[in-house]
């Protein structure tokens, strides 16, 4: 075997080839395009959104905070398939999977993230699908369709939103049943551009009124993933490829409105997904340390090569229902809104961490999680004064286990040498009562005020991996040099805590705790209209993220405990202007972040990886971003952004560095997934092919910069340049939508994230990282119809 390989994807076509097509058919139909009426994608990217970034709907442009929303008909003109598609490109976001288990959200907005997928570890960037805040950042990254909108919140949401949106908020909406029947069916493939297998979609939604108070709509979503990517497999007679990252998703989702009067709405959602496939698509290349992958060592930034002895699985069955009131009551011309939602799902996963085409660390893990969530609010206009009060309950109970099966190389891969087993239970219950208050002082000046108290308890039973360790039961005798002084390897000790089909006992927890938490989180703010298009505001607010437990304890070195809040208070002002040629915005922040919560990576050669949760520091964090739209010409509309983020820390109270001391070294290091300058532009063309159809053009570049993905800035994350491109032909029927498409087609390496391994694990080789790939470069088309 080679001990540096650089294989890259190779593209079916130039990684140009689109976008220069794409660019040529709009230059030649210039004189045509005079002469269309703004209809296509061009015409859908300036329009304004409707939010609910308040909790009230409204104009996307009326909201005095910094917002990114996309409507269904951009969603659509964006081909965004699932939210990692916006990850590059937003001004001071992303939006990434870290891989380690597919589909686990690392959201970072203004440089508030996290670099985990341990269950038990909050958020900062809260997601809301219809209301519901989602529990857990597990498998919640998957394809989406028929959605009604996406909004990106950025700043602390803590007064209507409550815990852990210290960074923001990422709300979707789905589509409900309009007042007239419509339906339509739309299929792709896409995949050309690697040398791996193409993946398929099929969808489909219809809804309507079935009476006068009655509406429904049923979605349903099918995607089969042949694999972008291929494994090197180093057998006796040489070096084969096989395909590896597939995927089947199956998403069904029926919508039911019920109006019984002209003043109550009643809409239930139930959302089934089932979805099979591949293990994360693991690299290893030279880590932070300089060491490399002792057998296979990828180029980190030009190959999207992987070599895993093991592909590794994921299943991830969940059951989602949503249902919402909204009741229209004389009372200050109010809505009261009832929303509950119930979320219960299961996975699976194995993935291979070691990255190398032999065993060294194997990992299989399963989850359980079902939450519970009821919010009632209010919504009047009393006068000058508009306000937003209401109750919130939430309830969530995870099982967590995670079994590390080391050293197969030991054995000639007959299997594990060492079995770690660990995990948890954990719980949470949260109460909340919050009032907003935006009173209209003159016809320009607004005052905002509000206030949210929450009071959260939490519960801990953990079993520690270290606590559990044994040999297999055909390999009783340890070779020398692999065994950890003072601990002992009784055989044959594995246990379970999720999954009792191998008839293990239950795991014995060293760890019980439960605490509880009670915060305030304020805002004071105030917006000043320029005129009937334009407003300056400003305000402070605080979030926190929630205190709470680590279910991944690996290690004796660390004893487990609680860790406490993560407070974070935010200055902002902006400016939003909504002109004939198009809008623009810019909004400057800055951020203090107290007892930041962090997940701390380190290389181990005896657990492999020790992840532990702590307090670490104190930061501060500023930098502004701007983002408008304008129409160039009847024909052409062009987007931007830029964002720009310092963050630094200001004490350090952890040992970032694990070097036995806190010093400088500690407070230089860079805030994690806090990239600094973040920026893109898009142009969307219109024009006509004669009678029977137009089209849209649309090229674009979005620019990330590289960010650290663990505290001791050891493992980062690449630059991302990201260039899509597309091609849509609309027939003036209105029923048929042509599409080509590409992302990604100057080829970036993205990872999700940047594990870094030690050389060597239980006496076995290793070196290297564990970076689970995104795809690089695809090119697909896409035939839809509208009846």
């Amino acid at each position: 075997m080679s001990p540096e390989t650089t294989r890259s994807a190779a593209p079916v076509f130039s990684p140009l080839t689109l976008a220069v097509t794409i660019a040529v058919a709009g230059l030649a139909t210039t004189a045509q395009a005079q002469e269309t009426q703004r209809r296509g994608a061009s015409a859908a990217l300036l329009e304004e959104v409707v939010v609910t970034a308040r909790k009230r709907e409204e104009g996307a442009q009326d909201v005095p905070l910094s917002i990114t929303a996309f409507g269904a008909d951009q969603i659509e003109a964006l081909k965004v398939r699932d939210l990692t598609n916006l990850g590059v490109g937003l001004p001071n976001v992303t939006l990434d999977d870290v891989g380690t288990t597919r589909g686990s959200a690392n959201f970072s907005i203004r440089g508030l993230g996290i670099n985990a997928s341990i269950p038990s570890i909050d958020p900062s960037v809260g997601v809301f699908v219809n209301g519901v805040y989602l529990g857990v950042n597990n498998g919640i990254i998957f394809d989406v369709f028929d959605l009604e909108s996406i909004e990106v919140l950025r700043g602390p949401q803590g007064i209507l939103f409550g815990r852990n949106v210290t960074g923001g908020a990422v709300l979707m909406n789905t589509k409900k049943p309009g007042e007239e029947w419509d339906a339509t069916i739309k299929t792709a493939v896409d995949g050309f551009g690697s040398d791996g297998g193409l993946n398929y979609y099929a969808m489909a939604a219809a809804g309507g009124p079935v009476s006068d108070t009655l509406g429904i709509r049923l979605t349903a979503y099918y995607n089969e993933d042949e694999g972008w990517f291929k494994r090197d497999a180093f057998e006796p007679f040489g070096v084969t490829e096989e395909d590896v990252g597939a995927v089947d998703q199956l998403m069904l989702r029926p919508t039911v409105v019920w109006t019984p009067t002209d003043r109550t709405e009643v809409v239930i959602r139930y959302e089934y997904t089932d979805i099979d496939g591949d293990g994360a698509v693991s690299q290893s290349h030279t880590n932070g340390s300089g060491v490399d992958g002792v057998w296979v060592n990828y180029d980190r930034k030009n190959s999207f090569g992987s070599s895993n002895d093991f592909i590794g699985y994921q299943t991830i069955e969940t059951d989602f229902l949503t249902a919402e009131l909204n009741h229209q009551v004389d009372f200050g011309e109010g809505t009261v809104t009832a929303i509950y939602g119930w979320r219960d799902s299961y996975s699976e996963s194995g993935s291979d961490i070691d990255g190398q085409p032999i065993w060294a660390f194997h990992s299989a893990a399963w989850l359980e999680a079902e939450q519970n969530s009821l919010e009632l609010r209010y919504n009047g206009q009393f006068g000058d004064a508009n306000i937003t009060t209401g109750l919130y309950w939430f309830d969530m109970d995870q099982g967590y286990h995670e079994r590390r099966n080391l050293a197969g190389a030991a054995t000639g891969n007959q299997g594990p040498l060492i079995i770690q087993d660990g995990g948890g239970l954990y719980g949470v219950e949260t109460l909340g009562v919050f009032v907003a208050l935006d009173y209209a002082l003159t016809d320009r000046l607004t005052l905002t005020a509000g206030v949210r108290y929450t009071d959260e308890e939490k519960y801990a039973d953990v079993a520690s991996l270290a606590a559990n360790q044994s040999l297999e039961d055909s390999f009783p005798a340890l070779p020398p040099g692999v065994a950890t002084p003072g601990i002992s390897y009784p055989v044959d000790f594995r246990c379970n805590i999720v999954d009792r089909s191998e008839g293990f006992p239950e795991c014995p927890f060293d760890f019980v705790d439960d605490e509880d938490w009670q915060t305030w989180s304020p805002k004071l703010g105030a917006t000043y209209m320029l005129n009937d298009s334009s407003q300056l505001y400003g305000h402070w607010s605080r979030g926190f993220r929630s205190g709470g437990y680590n279910l991944r304890n690996t290690t004796p070195l660390f004893t487990p405990q609680a860790f406490d809040e993560e407070q974070v208070d935010s200055f902002e002002i902006g400016y939003k202007s909504t002109h004939a040629w198009g809008r623009f915005n810019v909004a400057a922040f800055y951020t203090e972040v107290d007892d930041m919560q962090r997940q701390l990576n380190f290389a181990d050669p005896d657990a492999g990886v020790v992840q532990i949760i702590r307090n670490t520091a104190d930061a501060t964090l500023w930098g502004f971003e701007a983002d408008g739209a304008f129409s160039v010409s009847d024909s052409l509309t062009v987007l931007a952004s830029v964002g720009y983020t310092n963050s630094g820390y200001d004490s350090v109270i952890f040992d970032l560095t694990n070097d036995g001391v806190i010093n400088e070294e500690d407070e230089d290091l860079d805030v994690v997934r806090a990239p600094e300058w973040s920026y893109s532009i898009a142009a969307n063309y219109d024009f006509a092919l004669g009678s029977w159809a137009y089209a849209t053009a649309r090229l674009s570049y979005a620019f990330r910069d590289e960010m650290a993905f663990t505290d001791d800035n050891l493992g980062f994350i690449n630059e991302q340049d990201i260039l899509d491109a597309g091609l849509d032909i609309y027939t003036n029927d209105g029923h048929w939508v042509f599409s080509v498409y590409g992302r990604n087609l100057l080829g970036s390496v993205r990872h999700g994230g940047d594990t870094q391994l030690s050389p060597t694990l239980a006496g076995v080789p290793v070196g290297g990282t564990f970076s689970p790939m995104m795809k690089g470069e695809v090119i697909g088309g896409e035939v839809t119809y509208n009846f």
